[in-house]
């Protein structure tokens, strides 16, 4: 299998997965990953709104991975997407402090993927 092939299917695995977890039920994700007993009901519709938007990236990663056109911009989507989660993270670490362990492991897997997707998008196409 083509490495960027890869790649975008493994993101779009990974991405749905979180998306689910906090988008089907949010008050049990917070609860059991970020030690939150009492989400009210707008930080619940924030995470659903959340969850929907990562499973439509999601969703055009796995579309990409099988259709060469939309390959290496799907690509570039995937590194924007956990560039601007990790640099939005990086500000709130610097401005509020220390989060949760789930949240700083988030940090680590999101630069992970900038710098791994850098890397398969400059491969050539084989």
């Amino acid at each position: 299998m083509q490495i960027k092939k890869a790649f975008l299917i493994f993101s779009f695995v990974a991405v749905s997965i979180f998306a689910l977890l906090y988008g089907i039920s949010p008050r049990w994700y917070a609860a059991t990953f970020l030690g939150i007993n009492d989400l009210n009901l707008n930080l619940a519709h924030i995470l659903r709104a959340l969850a929907g938007l990562y499973l439509a990236l999601a969703a055009f990663w796995l579309y990409a991975a099988f259709n060469d056109k939309y390959r290496d911009a799907a690509i570039l989507t995937a590194i924007l997407f956990a560039g601007g989660l990790a640099a939005g993270r990086c500000l709130s670490l610097i401005t509020d402090g220390q989060p949760a362990f789930m949240l700083m492991t988030y940090l680590a897997a999101e630069l992970g993927v900038v710098l791994i997707g850098y890397w398969v998008f400059r491969l050539p196409e084989r």
